[in-house]
């Protein structure tokens, strides 16, 4: 049995898996909210109190640099240690991976009703690869093709500057500038920068859900903006998703990412409306002489929330 997770800042998604023949089947799963644990090793106690079973491997999918098997994740006050958790699971290693990277290994476990295809593009199946991911903060990976099938690289791409592409954009930064001693694109770019943007756009207009703890604004922002009941709301959605799209062109272009560009991360699922309009796409080609190129990228967003569990698990079935 293989035992996986998928760590965020928001919730925890912990994952029992049977890898008998190859395959991978789901035998357990629940979730957790994150900030109500100490750490992961409680949450993991909790889990195979109901689901005791034993373990093979193990892997988990977490935001924030792996370093010697170790992690301080990025949007939560967990430190995680590899080895700790695989003394305690009895297994000789347990192994951490960029959350990005979990979910990049996912995608080729995925089947075709797991996509929304946003460009067609020209298919190139031994291509680089990106793995773009908006939520509680912005995650960035590559899977490089390796000869004979793609390895997944860790990015912090998250917390590069902020890259305006129009007037209204630099605006944006110099009215974020003024808040923040650095604007990076994950100051937009994750589940809080939508309230950002909207003050922005809109300052004098304010919603009840502005002043309610735990990111409340944007679910409000993207049902009014979705349904165009707050025109402030709509234009904030609308920049949003143009800002998604150039950086995902960035990404595309800085790793030559011909094999495809796949957007996961639960904000894109729940906007996908906006994200299906062409403006995305748009965005993403709007990069001077590199447009041509990019135009030939299949783009597509993931539609199976539990791409970066699923991944994990493959990566630690195959000892990746």
């Amino acid at each position: 049995m293989i035992l996986a997770g998928d760590i965020g800042g928001t919730k925890t998604n912990i994952g029992l898996f049977d890898g008998q023949g190859g395959k991978l089947t789901r035998v357990a799963h629940k979730r957790y909210a994150s900030r109500e644990h100490s750490g992961l090793l409680e949450v993991l106690q909790d889990f195979l109190r109901e689901h005791p079973a034993k373990l093979t491997a193990s892997a988990y999918g977490i935001a924030g640099p792996i370093v010697n098997n170790t992690v301080h994740a990025t949007n939560l006050p967990w430190i995680i240690d590899g080895n700790s958790i695989a003394k305690y699971l009895g297994l000789e290693q347990v192994r951490l991976l960029n959350d990005l990277q979990s979910a990049a290994y996912g995608i080729s476990v995925l089947g075709s009703e797991d996509f929304e295809t946003l460009n067609d593009g020209i298919p190139a199946p031994e291509a680089n690869r990106a793995v773009i991911a908006a939520g509680t903060g912005l995650g960035e990976a590559i899977l490089f093709w390796a000869g004979k099938r793609h390895v997944a690289v860790a990015t912090e791409a998250g917390h590069a500057d902020f890259a305006p592409s129009t007037n209204q954009q630099a605006d944006l930064w110099k009215f974020l500038k003024v808040r923040n001693e650095y604007v990076s694109v994950e100051t937009i770019l994750n589940g809080d920068g939508f309230q950002r943007v909207h003050e922005f756009l809109g300052p004098d207009v304010k919603h009840p859900e502005f002043d309610q703890p735990d990111g409340a604004a944007a679910p409000a922002i993207t049902r009014m903006g979705l349904s165009g009941e707050c025109p402030v709301c709509a234009a904030t959605v609308d920049m949003w998703v143009e800002i998604y799209g150039s950086e995902a062109g960035n990404m595309a272009v800085r790793s030559l990412a011909r094999g495809g560009i796949f957007v996961t991360g639960g904000i894109a699922i729940k906007i996908l409306p906006k994200m299906k309009d062409g403006r995305f796409i748009t965005a993403l080609r709007h990069k001077g002489k590199m447009g041509d190129f990019l135009a030939q990228i299949p783009v597509r967003v993931v539609l199976n929330e539990d791409c970066p569990l699923i991944g994990a698990a493959y990566a630690a079935q195959n000892g990746l």
